[in-house]
Order: structure tokens, then C-alpha cells, then sequence
């Protein structure tokens, strides 16, 4: 037994991973891909895609949204999770690494149920509430600019129905948060948006310590 979550060195983690990991070979391939480019620590590790699509496969959901696509390997993950018929808004502003994305959701055979959308995700969002879209959606998964968290959260939270949950990336920052040194603009960010969460009686919340730090806000 233990009383705080266990610290998991490298061989624990590989061990973690060979005994639990379910990777498709799809899905490992983007991964390798991914990890040729120079910013390849923006994608999410690979027990995370599998917790997310389960999270996706108990919630029953059926209509999702992604804020940071990078090269897709997220929205990969839980579209393949989703029914046939599901659909993950995919909303991104870099046509070159979404190119990487669109190519392996079409491979894996599920590009019909991801709609990309090229453009600042907040006007995204909006345009959807403007439109009457609010409690349209189940799952919301939150992976982008750390500035613009609180806003992608407020507009996630309002096209969510009651009992949708959306997941918070990078929410440990790599431990930043907890280092007074750092006060960068992206740590700031996410201290703040952390302790908003803290006291946000719209949700129940968890953090769960997979990845950089996953929080999971469930709508009340």
C-alpha cells in the first residue's frame, strides 16, 4: 500500500508500459514519426491516448472536441474509441503538423469522423455557442497554448452537457508550477488556471498523474 502516488523510475515505466500498453501499430508509428521533429515533447505519451479513449468508451461519448491537435496522435486515439458514427472537432492553426495528423487518420480509417478545423480555437468555440451548439458535446480535451487555457475551458464548459468531461493537459508543467523561479508566461498561466479549478463548484474535479499532469473536470 501506499499513501501518495508511487514515483516511477525509467525501468518501472517501461515495465508500466510493456504490461499494460495496447498501442496500435498506427498509432506507434506516429508516435516514432513524431518523435523525429524538434518539438516532439508536445505530444502526449502513449498510456495517456489509452487512458483518454477509455475515458471516451465509459463515458459512452459520441461527440468530442480537441483544442491542440499538433500531429494528431490524441484525436487519433479517441476517434478510433468513438462509434462510427462519432465526431471529434479538431481545432488547430498549423496546417503542417496537422498535415502529419490528417495522413494517419486517413490510414487508420477513421478521417470520417475528425472535422479539422484551421483557425484560432477560440473563435471556433464561440462560433459553435453562437450558433446554439451549447450542451451539444461529451468529451473535451484541452492541449494547446497555456495563455489561452481559462478561455478554451469557459467555452469547452459551455458545449459540454451536464455530466461531460473535459481533460486538462500539462497541468504539472514538468514541476514548474511548484518552482518559485518560474515565472514565464505559460507557468503563470497554469498555476492560475489550476487554482481556478480548485474552487470552480461548476465541476468535480481529479488530477490524475499520468503524463505531464491530466486533470479531468466532470460537468455538474
Amino acid at each position: 500500500m501506499s499513501s501518495q502516488t508511487i514515483n516511477l523510475s525509467p525501468d518501472l515505466y517501461r515495465y508500466m508500459l510493456d504490461i499494460s500498453l495496447r498501442e496500435a501499430e498506427v498509432l506507434k508509428a506516429l508516435r516514432e514519426e513524431t518523435a523525429r521533429l524538434p518539438n516532439a515533447n508536445m505530444q502526449i505519451a502513449p498510456e495517456q491516448g489509452q487512458f483518454m479513449a477509455m475515458l471516451v468508451q465509459l463515458s459512452g461519448a459520441r461527440r468530442v472536441i480537441e483544442v491542440g491537435v499538433y500531429t494528431g496522435y490524441s484525436s487519433l486515439a479517441v476517434a478510433a474509441a468513438l462509434p462510427d458514427d462519432g465526431y471529434l472537432l479538431a481545432c488547430d492553426i498549423s496546417e503542417e503538423y496537422t498535415d502529419i495528423a490528417r495522413r494517419y487518420w486517413q490510414q487508420a480509417g477513421i478521417g470520417h469522423k475528425i472535422d479539422l478545423h484551421l483557425a484560432p480555437a477560440v473563435d471556433t468555440l464561440q462560433s459553435l455557442i453562437d450558433r446554439g451548439h451549447p450542451a451539444d458535446f461529451d468529451f473535451a480535451f484541452i492541449d494547446a497554448d497555456k495563455e489561452n487555457y481559462e478561455a478554451y475551458y469557459e467555452r469547452c464548459l459551455q458545449l459540454l452537457r451536464p455530466e461531460g468531461l473535459i481533460a486538462v493537459d500539462n497541468v504539472l508543467w514538468n514541476g514548474s508550477v511548484i518552482n518559485p523561479e518560474k515565472q514565464d508566461t505559460d507557468t503563470r498561466a497554469i498555476r492560475a488556471f489550476n487554482q481556478k479549478l480548485l474552487s470552480d463548484e461548476r465541476v468535480d474535479i481529479s488530477l490524475v498523474p499520468i503524463g505531464d499532469g491530466l486533470t479531468l473536470a466532470r460537468k455538474r
